[in-house]
């Protein structure tokens, strides 16, 4: 059976701004049980060539798969362009089988199955082993009812079978890495690039985080086996930057450090970001030193917001005084923190975006990253926020970097404004203007120059897209009226009680 994997193009800015691109981490990690089963796997990266529609569909008609398997890392915001590639590829090639997988997918398949009827399965949840699971039973004959962890059709209506285990060893199913050439892929100021996984899920209960209930358990993989698998990567195909695509690699202590001494070991140049909390980074103050030996040089910290009442109502789980001491913790030990702040969680004034300019610039962060609240069906946060209005209703825009949610005391334009106001006077304050310009590490002013390069691309591009092509609703839809009522009841997908032990996830000590 020939399987082609396709990830679409995407809409988003991060996507095509910076003019490098990462591997997709989740295609190529379905890639590997299947290749390593015998099928026939290959990669269409239409967002890396930035491939149209009908550049796809062309594409897949001259090799004529068997199976099509879709999915993007920026899922909600990449599904518009998911469902126009279906519905093109069906008309030119009426029997291939569309199967259909990723975080957005997993949430709302029986809309996508009833409104999208090109999309014969819905892989939910994790993709490994149900991904297989399937495509041997389609070879075989039998019938996909038997798959646990897939969404089809079933009497002509849409039908989930039961949630699949969550996978008992992440070391079970390697990335098929052979599916892309490596030097097609960079990051960082053209550095080879990989995504990678430590570990799947977090423990904590924000309320806003789309992630958390998908993977449903905070798992690791062996620190040692990941650390000879990133050693080979740079031996052997030129890798130089390790990007994270974990919710909380450091979410056991031990393991984390084990990774850090296994990774030192090796004793390969390599570059290491991701994200984490900033209560794990207080908690390893006296181990960041590991993490700079070992190539850490960026973590971005989810500060969210100023307010305590703010971070107490969304679950953060943090303080404002921890997140203050992993920025100087991590300032220490030659490391570039990057803080998120969100705006739009509540109700806001212009006294609230002032008040958060100062915060940040309290905070002293090396880099920021703003966002905009974009609310989740399947998240709990979506219930409190499903009668404010609905600006945006052009959902490949619903990336974070959109307003999507009005403001009642504040118009869209005067937001807009805060936002970018707040971004300019941090990136071109002096503390951040010196550490770009003299800062003794030279991996660290790299960082920070890359970081500023790509901020100021991306700075005027949003200032031009809003003023030029920007068409913002005064009084759209209420949350609720425009996407429908919450999916928070679906939130944690996997079966918790199917081969996985309790897994004890050491968070503090």
């Amino acid at each position: 059976m020939d399987i082609t994997l396709i990830n679409p193009p995407h809409t988003a800015i991060g996507s095509r701004m910076p003019r490098e691109h990462l591997p997709p981490l989740g295609l190529l990690a379905i890639g590997g049980p299947l290749l390593d089963a015998g099928f026939h796997v290959s990669l269409l990266d239409a967002d890396r060539e930035a491939l149209s529609v009908t550049q796809i569909v062309a594409r897949i008609q001259a090799t004529a798969p068997d199976v099509v398997m879709l999915g993007h890392s920026g899922s909600s915001s990449a599904h518009p362009t998911v469902v126009d590639i279906c519905r093109a590829l069906k008309v030119v090639l009426p029997g291939l089988v569309i199967v259909y997988g990723g975080v957005h997918p997993s949430y709302h398949w029986d809309e996508i199955l009833q409104e999208v009827a090109e999309v014969d399965f819905i892989v939910r949840g994790e993709g490994e082993q149900t991904a297989l699971s399937l495509v041997q039973a389609l070879a075989q004959g039998r019938s996909p009812l038997d798959v646990h962890g897939i969404a089809l059709r079933y009497l002509g209506e849409p039908y989930a079978t039961p949630a699949a285990a969550m996978l008992r060893n992440l070391d079970d199913y390697r990335v098929g890495w052979e599916l892309i050439d490596h030097a097609d892929y960079a990051y960082w100021g053209g550095k080879r690039a990989v995504v990678v996984q430590f570990s799947r899920g977090c423990p904590y209960l924000c309320s806003y985080c789309g992630q958390r209930g998908f993977w449903t358990r905070w798992r690791h993989r062996d620190p040692v086996r990941l650390a000879r698998e990133l050693a080979h990567l740079h031996r052997e195909q030129g890798v130089e930057l390790i990007n994270f695509a974990d919710e909380l690699p450091t979410g056991s202590r031990k393991m984390w450090k084990a990774f850090l001494e296994a990774l030192i070991a090796e004793d390969v140049p390599l570059l290491l970001v991701g994200s984490t909390r900033a209560g794990d980074i207080v908690r390893d103050a006296d181990i960041l030193h590991l993490y700079r030996k070992a190539g850490v040089i960026r973590f971005l910290l989810g500060i969210e917001s100023y307010d305590e009442g703010t971070l107490e109502a969304i679950r953060k789980g943090g303080t404002t005084r921890e997140d203050q001491e992993a920025i100087r913790l991590l300032r220490l030990h030659g490391i570039v923190s990057m803080a998120t702040y969100v705006i739009g969680f509540q109700e806001e004034t212009d006294a609230d975006y002032w008040r958060s300019l100062r915060h940040l610039l309290r905070y002293d962060p090396d880099q920021i990253q703003l966002l905009y609240v974009t609310p989740h069906r399947w998240t709990p946060f979506y219930g409190t926020a499903e009668q404010r209005r609905v600006i945006q209703t052009d959902t490949r825009r619903w990336d974070y970097k959109h307003q999507v949610l009005a403001v009642q005391r504040v118009p869209a334009w005067r937001v807009f404004l805060w936002f970018k106001a707040i971004e300019l006077c941090m990136q071109a304050r002096p503390r951040a203007l010196a550490r770009l310009l003299f800062h003794p590490d030279a991996d660290f002013r790299h960082a920070m120059r890359w970081y500023t390069r790509i901020g100021r691309r991306v700075w005027f591009h949003e200032v031009a897209e809003f003023l030029l092509a920007t068409r913002l609703l005064k009084r759209g839809p209420t949350l609720r009226e425009f996407l429908g009522a919450s999916l928070a009841g679906r939130e944690y997908l996997l079966d918790k009680r199917k081969g996985m032990p309790a897994v004890e996830v050491i968070a503090r000590g």
